[in-house]
């Protein structure tokens, strides 16, 4: 389908690519991209550059060492000072420009400060660089921001190379850093720069990305009849942890790109995407997903999703991100991966799905449905799956209504001691009641007889005198 990125496809897994497939074709060790005709970025630059203008590299050659902004060895001294002058009228306005005076000591704090630096702290990096020992830096960028926007009607790729000349140019300040660290601040030099220039420089009208993404999207809407199994993707039978389309969160992912300013973050997009498709087909069986699943299962995703503006973003990411992003690691798999989905829909045609040219344009047309086979293979495999669904939802039913009928048979046995014990104590204190009402009566009758010969004598007492007198 692209020189280095040939695709075919198997009855048993579907869609095959080998990684080395995936590297440039120049063999220098890095991912290639079709929009580059299979090169790196690097190569494709030194290609399409002319002889007589040989640029700087922004990383090292083939050595196995990660890309890098480190300044060149060797320095062509006549071609260099042409292009600095060239940008210097550009971002000064004369040929030379004033210089802005920087102590050492100012450049030393500020170089502390990018070292402290925490990774992923754009806040705190946009707060040193609007400090007054990086009151330099801040200069540049603000004159070169001021200077592409004058000058945004310029060529893309003419602005496409003044941003990567930018981004080399403002690495070679941070050149006695570490390159993990040069790394982070210039992704946030990139956020930065590329923010602002998102409305100048996105889908450019000097190129035809518009077009392409109205192309590319009338293409996939006529592929709506694809199904996972015709691009031998291994669709989960069962999935006990989420419901619906296990891919969901992947077509998420790569549908919120178009909303990302800049390049890194619509890379993030990508990888996230791509994490999510790995997720989805390891729910499939319990081996890991192998790189056919994947390229399968993110050309589904694609096709599923019909990403806005899907062409213009890569071409932007391409022309304005920075290269190490793009040339190794996950990421640059990851998006060469992508790259290599959306040439396969754009050429997409029978062989590709094992269909025959007729079957194939007979589905395009229209004239056609997935067959019946599939249909009914596809209805028996969700058909299982409901019932598997259903069979564990019966289980955690009949579990439950067991712990129920324990926790009533308990609750039934706890209410008929508390009844047995209240009677119980009820009776005793009945009891006591009456034990007390009964002494209580004995005490009341005895006192009465005690008090009844008590007054006879006393009456007696009273009588006796009285006889005698008489």
């Amino acid at each position: 389908m692209r020189e280095n990125c040939t695709m075919w496809t198997d009855k048993q897994r579907g869609i095959r690519v080998s990684k080395e497939e995936l590297l440039c074709k120049n063999a220098c060790g890095y991912y290639g991209n079709p929009a580059w005709q299979g090169f790196c970025s690097k190569c494709w630059r030194e290609r399409a550059r002319p002889a007589a203008a040989p640029r700087q590299d922004a990383r090292p050659s083939n050595d196995g060492t990660p890309p890098t902004f480190s300044k060149f060895e060797e320095k062509k001294n006549i071609e260099k000072g042409r292009r600095i002058n060239t940008m210097r009228r550009l971002f000064w306005g004369s040929p030379s420009p004033p210089k802005p005076q920087e102590s050492p000591e100012s450049r030393a704090n500020a170089l502390k400060a990018f070292q402290s630096l925490e990774p992923g702290d754009f806040t705190g990096f946009l707060k040193i660089l609007r400090s007054p020992s990086s009151q330099r830096l801040q200069s540049r960028c603000t004159a070169f921001l001021n200077t592409m926007e004058a000058y945004h009607a310029l060529p893309v790729q003419k602005q496409s190379d003044l941003v990567q000349d930018f981004y080399q140019s403002f690495a070679e300040y941070f050149r006695g850093f570490p390159e993990v660290q040069v790394t982070q601040i210039m992704e946030h030099v990139e956020k930065l720069i590329m923010t602002r220039l998102h409305k100048w420089v996105f889908c450019h009208d000097s190129c035809d990305d518009e077009q392409k993404d109205l192309i590319l999207q009338k293409r996939i809407r006529s592929l709506n009849w694809v199904t996972p199994q015709m691009l031998g993707v291994p669709f989960p039978d069962k999935n006990t942890s989420v419901t619906g389309d296990p891919f969901l969160p992947a077509i998420t992912a790569i549908i919120e790109m178009d909303a990302k300013r800049a390049p890194q973050d619509k890379l993030a997009c990508v990888s996230k995407c791509s994490q999510h498709v790995f997720e989805a087909l390891s729910t499939s069986n319990s081996e890991p997903a192998n790189a056919d699943d994947f390229l399968s299962g993110l050309i589904y995703v694609v096709l599923k999703a019909n990403p806005p503006r899907l062409h213009s973003n890569m071409q932007y990411v391409i022309r304005f991100g920075l290269p190490h992003s793009l040339m190794a690691g996950e990421s640059g798999y990851y998006f060469t991966n992508l790259s290599c989905a959306e040439t396969f829909i754009e050429k997409l045609d029978g062989p590709a799905l094992n269909l025959s040219p007729e079957e194939f344009e007979g589905y395009m047309l229209g004239r056609r449905a997935p067959s019946a086979k599939n249909k009914r293979l596809q209805a028996a495999s969700e058909t299982q799956h409901l019932l598997e669904q259903l069979k564990d939802r019966q289980e955690k039913l009949d579990e439950g209504m067991d712990a129920l009928n324990v926790q009533l048979q308990k609750w039934v046995q706890a209410v008929h001691s508390q009844l047995d014990e209240t009677a119980t104590q009820f009776f005793l204190v009945q009891k006591e009641i009456t034990a007390q009402a009964e002494l209580s009566q004995m005490v009341s009758s005895s006192a009465q007889d005690e008090k009844e010969p008590s007054l006879l004598a006393l009456k007696d007492q009273q009588a006796g005198p009285k006889d005698t007198d008489c």
